[in-house]
């Protein structure tokens, strides 16, 4: 038997609210090389790890109020029991979010909530919460999803579970809106607000600061140039230094009032400059969608 094979083998319950994210965060573990299974009937367990025996994947089991035999009590009591095999390694990760906004995720999706059974969906997150405090009491690690996008929760789930936190440093550049709320995870944030904002202008302001016309727009403000290139040069140089201190993930922030125009345009500025400059960024613009609105941006200066 090899040493890699005699190695415990990586044991992660997910569980958490309906509408936290578990099931992103069951495909991001499975893009990272777990084997991910959703709502197992934690009955069949035992059976599972017996198959399961010689492999080397990580296994990463999402139970919630859905699945068959759903009792908090008994599966703590079960995992608890597997925490003192010598041949696993045993973590819980519980996804929470507070429950107006869960509200408002199902709303959004005309879903119905498992434990609503034909009550208001406030009424199912309530029962849902009492539900699962044992297993939140005891879980290992909790993520509160409230702030997060999809793309932000996947990231906050590579960070503690990458099977390679050795390797080279993920660099993420995101732009957002200050008006509708800080990035949940962000290394370097830079306010791009000391900028012309291009939203009062009217031709520009349907647009965005991917069109040549918001981009010529801001590069002729007198400070961009400069602040840019300080930026820039600023990232560049702690790039390898975040790196050194074996960082897996590195995000940079750009952010503007509401996101769509000098956030965007500062984030693919840089993009195109970590390119240009060997690295492989990932760009992302949180509120590039987001409809431009005068109450977002506030009264005409």
């Amino acid at each position: 038997m090899t040493a890699e094979s005699s190695a415990p083998q990586q044991i992660l319950l997910v569980t958490g609210m309906s509408g936290a994210g578990k099931s992103t965060a069951l495909e991001t573990l499975e893009d990272l090389g777990w084997e991910a299974i959703d709502n197992f009937p934690i009955r069949m367990l035992p059976d599972l790890l017996a198959r399961s025996e010689g492999h080397c994947a990580p296994l990463a089991i999402g139970v919630d109020a859905r699945t068959r035999g759903f009792v908090p009590s008994e599966i703590r009591a079960q995992f608890e029991d597997l925490t003192e095999r010598s041949d696993l390694s045993v973590g819980t990760l519980f996804l929470d979010c507070v429950s107006p906004e869960i509200e408002r995720r199902y709303n959004e999706t005309r879903r119905r909530h498992p434990l609503a059974q034909g009550r208001p969906v406030s009424e199912g997150i309530r029962a849902e919460r009492e539900l699962l405090a044992p297993l939140r009491e005891w879980a290992q690690m909790v993520i509160d999803t409230t702030g997060y996008g999809r793309n932000h929760l996947q990231q906050a789930v590579r960070e503690r579970f990458a099977q390679d936190p050795s390797g080279a440093l993920t660099i993420t550049v995101t732009s957002f809106g200050f008006a509708r709320g800080m990035p949940p995870i962000a290394d370097l944030v830079f306010d791009m607000r000391f900028l012309d904002n291009p939203h009062w202008i009217d031709e520009l302001r349907e647009q965005t600061g991917r069109d040549p016309a918001v981009a010529a727009h801001i590069q002729a403000d007198p400070a961009f140039d400069t602040a840019f290139e300080k930026i820039a040069g600023l990232v560049q140089s702690l790039i390898p230094l975040y790196a050194a201190q074996g960082r897996a993930y590195l995000t940079v922030a750009f952010g503007c009032t509401g996101g769509r125009h000098r956030s965007v345009f500062s984030a693919e500025s840089l993009f195109k400059r970590l390119l240009d400059g060997g690295y492989e960024p990932t760009l992302l613009h949180r509120d590039l969608a987001a409809r431009a609105a005068d109450t977002v941006e506030g009264p005409v200066p």
